[in-house]
């Protein structure tokens, strides 16, 4: 590219022109021809002609500097940085304002002694490596200034992306380096491309492992068979199942205690088995049915179990014997009160230890004891209503279950025990004349005995005690032991009927009347059955 001219590329060749080849006197430092002083250096204004090729009639095309171009040979040589024809000299009109001069020179004046000045169109730009910015933001090239070709390689960059770019590169400041600039620019472009793209790539894997993830559990918890562990476990761990525990919430315990691997595989294991809450010394990494099975069986669960209808003492008794006391440490402390007991109980337990199952382990507290069972008594009697259905039926909630310990006692099955309390409350009505009020069960003189005898004499009959009914009409002064739920249900909701009379003649046929010779007939085939398990 040469100084003259808008665009880069050769210019025709011009023998007077000493720019091209011409002869130009050095000696006194002044501008050859077609130079003009115009605040400083003009550069030439080209006006249309007819175009010659550089290279014709075989001359040599001068450069400044005094390069050779013929290499040698004579003959002429492509210029590597030749660029296409030139433009129109849009300054070549003659109302057109002079072309900017990017990079004024010095006046010329005189030279010093001794000094040898280059033409002003020799002059290179004040910074080394970086031509003058001329005609529209193009350099001028200097071939002595230029930089060997592999620097401005990408393939010597050392980046090792294997993408290059011959084409020209410009920066801000439009020199090489600032191309060089432009380049790893493209590739660190190229490089948060790539990272991207990763990182795009990751985020979706994870949100499709996510997905497979919820997918198998959830094939798993519909379909697939529920986890569990294998054998008997190995270890103890104690578990607490609270009054009211559903099988569900019994096996988030047990899971949460490391017994069983899954709530599914013991919820299926139970079945309809009836676990009862309580305290269990249990294994770690036990089958869902290891533990269920566990669970039944009390000696191995550490569980108390109090059957419906044993008596208060007889409950004491258990106690003692579950925990190793001596005897009537428990009915010493039952003594003492102070076991949660309503205030219409007065004082007496009987009737409030609830039947069920209890965690009572090596060393639990026999009082604790008590109080968890009249806890659970007061929470049933709660739930049925007793207070306000016992006045219903005109009975106090005591009475009522005064009324249900009797029914336990007597009734010989569950299905009886609506008609026993019919009798009970037939036999308590004013007008009753057939026993004037008296119950006349064999079951309360058994309690004021202490004793369980099925075959009561006359004798007996006459044993002096306010539970005698058979001495003292209406109901014994409190429950004569502690009654299940349905006992309760029945001395709530007595059966319809007239019945004054029942007798059990022989296991799973009791007999209802309300006429005494049918009864007394239904007595005397029970004294023949006794008779005969006598005599066998």
């Amino acid at each position: 590219m040469t100084d003259y001219g808008q665009n880069p590329g050769s210019q025709p060749w011009q023998p007077d022109d000493s720019l091209h080849g011409g002869q130009q006197d050095w000696s006194g430092g002044q501008p050859g021809a077609g130079h003009h002083h115009y605040g400083g250096q003009q550069p030439q204004q080209h006006y249309p002609h007819q175009q010659q090729s550089s290279w014709d009639s075989g001359q040599q095309q001068q450069y400044p500097g005094g390069w050779d171009t013929t290499g040698g040979g004579g003959m002429p040589l492509a210029d590597p940085y030749a660029a296409p024809a030139p433009q129109p000299d849009y300054y070549g009109t003659p109302d057109a304002y002079p072309p900017p001069n990017p990079h004024p020179q010095q006046q010329p004046g005189p030279p010093q002694p001794g000094h040898h000045q280059p033409p002003p169109h020799q002059q290179r730009p004040p910074h080394p490596g970086q031509g003058a910015r001329r005609n529209g933001g193009r350099e001028d090239w200097d071939p002595a200034t230029r930089p060997p070709a592999r620097d401005d390689h990408p393939f010597f960059d050392g980046d090792g992306d294997g993408d290059f770019d011959d084409g020209p590169r410009e920066g801000r400041g439009g020199g090489r380096s600032a191309g060089r600039g432009t380049g790893r620019d493209r590739r660190g472009a190229k490089r948060r491309n790539g990272c991207a793209c990763l990182v795009i790539a990751l985020v979706l894997a994870a949100g499709l492992g996510g997905l497979g993830y919820l997918g198998y559990n959830f094939w798993n918890d519909r379909f697939g068979a529920a986890p569990d562990y294998s054998g008997e476990g190995a270890g103890s761990v104690n578990v607490e199942i609270p009054e009211g525990a559903s099988i569900t919430q019994m096996g988030n315990i047990l899971k949460d205690k490391g017994v069983v691997k899954s709530v599914q595989a013991f919820v299926d294991a139970a079945g309809d088995e009836m676990l009862h809450p309580g305290s269990y010394t249990l294994h770690k990494g036990m089958s869902g049915e290891a533990a269920v099975k566990m669970m039944l069986n009390p000696e191995a669960a550490n569980q108390l179990v109090i059957p419906e209808g044993r008596r208060a003492t007889a409950v004491y008794a258990m106690i003692d014997e579950h925990l190793g006391l001596k005897e009537d440490t428990t009915a010493k402390i039952a003594e003492k009160g102070d076991l949660g007991l309503p205030d219409w109980a007065d004082g007496n337990p009987e009737g409030f230890l609830w039947p069920s199952s209890y965690s009572a382990a090596e060393g639990t507290d026999p009082k604790k004891l008590l109080r968890e069972m009249v806890k659970r008594a007061n929470a049933k009697y709660t739930e049925l209503g007793l207070e306000d259905k016992a006045a219903k039926v005109g009975q106090t909630p005591y009475e009522i279950v005064t009324i249900a310990s009797l029914i336990e006692a007597e009734g010989q099955s569950k299905e009886e025990f609506g008609k026993v309390s019919r009798v009970i409350y037939n036999r308590m009505k004013p007008d009753n004349t057939a026993t004037n009020g008296m119950l006349q069960f064999d079951s309360t003189i058994n309690y004021a005995k202490g004793e369980s005898n099925l075959d009561i004499s006359n004798q007996d009959t006459q044993f002096d005690s306010p539970y005698n009914t058979y001495l003292h009409a209406g109901l014994p002064p409190g429950p004569i032991d502690n009654p299940s739920e349905r006992a309760i249900v029945a001395a709530l909701e007595p059966t319809p009927g007239d019945w004054l009379y029942f007798v059990t003649v022989k296991p799973g046929d009791t007999r209802f009347t309300a006429s005494k010779e049918e009864h007394d007939r239904n007595v005397e085939e029970f004294n023949e059955n006794q008779r005969k398990k006598e005599d066998e």
